[in-house]
C-alpha cells in the first residue's frame, strides 16, 4: 500500500507530534510504501523487532552488491569525505568487519567499565547543575544536556578539554545527513565537518602513538597487533561514531524527557516525591514515550514478506521506532506517560547486531543527570513552550528554557 496518512517528516506540526500519524499507519497495515523517500514504512513493534534481527536486511549492501547490481546510483563524488567516514563506522558495517570492530570496542562498554565511570559522571552532572542553579535557570539543553555526555565520551577517548567545544557542531553537521532527503547545503556542511573531524582525530591518533595514555584511542592503538586490528580509517570512523552517538541521543533524550515531564505535571510530582524509587523505571519510560531516534533504516538484501506484504530486494525499509514504542499491541495504554511502568521492552536502543553499544553508558548518564536535577532543583519550572528542531529522524528540541 502507498501512504495516504498524515506522515509528513518535513512538517513542523508532524515533528512536534508524530504519534497520531503513527496510529494511522499501524491501522493501515504492516508495511506502507512512502513515495516521497522511496521507502517502506514499518510501524508495528513486533515487525520492527523482528526485522532488526533479520539478516536478510542490512545497514549497507556494498558488502554483497555493487551499486549497479543493487539498482542504486553511485554516491556523489563531492560527498566522498562523508561517505568514507560514515561507511567505515560500526553503524554502517556488516559482518565480518562489524563483528571484528565491535568485539574490540565493546571492551570499553562492559557494565563493569561503565559503572567505574559513575563517580565522574555524577561529579560532572553536579557541577553543571550547580552552574544552572547559580544562574537562576537558563537553557537546560545547553547548560546540562549537551555538555555532560560530550564531556564523558571525550574523556573516554582522551579529547583534551580545550577542544571539546568543537565536537557538537561537527556532530550536528554530520548527523544532518541522516535526515530524509537532505539538501545540498546539508551535504556540504556534512562534508566539511567530516573532513575537519577526521583531520582532528588523525592528529590525536598520531599523538597517542608517541605518548599513549589510559584512554580508548590509546587502547585501540595498542590492539593493532592482534587479529582485531583496526585500520586508521576504521579507528577515525569508530571514534566519530562514538562521539556522535554518545551525545546526540543522550542530549535529545534529556531534553525530550524533561519536556515530557513538564507536560505531565502529575507524573513529575510523583517522581519528585520518590526519586530513588522511581528513577530507574522513569528513565526507561521517558526513552520509550518520546524516543529521540524516530526511524532506523535498512536495505533489503533478499525479497522478504512483512505481514503478507512483499518487499523486494533493493528496497529500503524505514523502521519506525517512535511508532513501535507506542504500539498498543505491545504496551498497555501506550500514549500515557507512566513513570512506574515495569513491563517496558522499548526499542529505543535497537536490537540485533546493531543494538546500541553505549546503552549502559547512556542509562548511567541519564540517571545521574535526571537524579541530580530532581534532587538539587526540586522547583525547576518551564519558562515557555519549546520548539522542535527541523530534523525528524533524530528528533530533539531547539532549547528548553527553565528557571528555579
Amino acid at each position: 500500500m502507498t501512504t495516504t496518512v498524515k506522515f509528513d517528516p518535513w512538517s513542523a506540526a508532524f515533528v512536534a507530534h508524530p504519534y497520531d500519524a503513527y496510529a494511522e499507519l499501524r491501522a493501515q497495515g504492516p508495511a506502507t510504501y512512502f513515495e516521497a523517500t522511496d521507502q517502506w514504512l514499518v510501524p508495528h513493534y513486533a515487525d520492527v523487532g523482528a526485522l532488526l534481527r533479520d539478516r536478510r536486511l542490512g545497514r549497507t549492501y556494498t558488502h554483497r552488491f555493487s551499486h549497479q547490481e543493487f539498482g542504486r546510483p553511485e554516491p556523489d563524488p563531492a560527498h566522498e569525505p562523508f561517505h568514507t567516514l560514515n561507511d567505515n563506522g560500526l553503524l554502517d558495517l556488516e559482518a565480518p568487519d562489524h563483528t571484528r570492530i565491535r568485539r574490540l570496542v565493546s571492551k570499553a562498554f562492559t557494565p563493569r567499565m561503565v559503572e567505574g565511570l559513575r563517580p565522574t559522571v555524577r561529579r560532572l552532572a553536579g557541577e553543571l547543575v550547580d552552574d544552572l542553579l547559580a544562574a537562576g535557570g537558563g537553557d537546560l539543553i545547553a547548560a546540562v544536556a549537551e555538555p555532560l555526555p560530550v564531556a564523558v565520551i571525550a574523556e573516554m577517548l582522551g579529547v583534551p578539554e580545550s577542544d571539546r567545544h568543537l565536537l557538537r557542531p561537527w556532530s550536528a553537521d554530520i548527523t544532518g545527513m541522516f535526515e530524509l532527503n537532505p539538501s545540498e547545503e546539508t551535504a556540504r556542511r556534512a562534508v566539511t565537518a567530516s573532513t575537519e573531524f577526521s583531520d582532528y582525530l588523525r592528529a590525536l591518533i598520531r599523538d597517542r602513538r608517541t605518548a599513549p595514555g589510559t584512554d580508548l584511542i590509546s587502547a585501540l592503538i595498542q590492539a593493532q597487533e592482534g587479529s582485531d586490528a583496526l585500520s586508521e580509517q576504521e579507528m577515525v570512523s569508530t571514534c566519530v561514531l562514538l562521539l556522535n552517538a554518545g551525545h546526540e541521543a543522550t542530549v535529545n533524550t534529556t531534553g525530550n524527557g524533561w519536556w515530557a515531564l513538564f507536560r505531565n505535571p502529575a507524573e513529575l510530582a510523583r517522581l519528585r516525591a520518590d526519586v530513588d524509587g522511581l528513577l530507574p523505571t522513569a528513565v526507561e519510560e521517558l526513552m520509550r514515550w518520546d524516543t529521540p531516534l524516530q526511524m532506523f533504516e535498512r536495505w533489503v538484501l533478499e525479497d522478504i514478506e512483512i505481514g503478507g506484504v512483499t518487499v523486494p530486494r533493493g528496497a529500503e525499509i524505514a523502521l519506525l521506532f517512535g511508532s513501535a514504542n507506542r504500539d498498543p499491541e505491545r504496551f498497555t495504554d501506550p500514549d500515557r506517560l507512566d513513570l512506574g511502568r515495569t513491563d517496558n521492552p522499548h526499542i529505543t536502543f535497537g536490537a540485533g547486531i546493531h543494538f546500541c553499544l553505549g546503552a549502559p553508558l547512556a542509562r548511567l548518564e541519564l540517571t545521574e543527570s535526571y537524579g541530580t536535577l530532581l534532587r538539587r532543583a526540586p522547583d525547576l519550572r518551564l519558562v515557555r513552550e519549546p520548539e522542535w528542531r527541523p530534523g525528524y529522524v533524530i528528533r530533539g528540541l531547539e532549547e528548553l528554557l527553565v528557571e528555579v
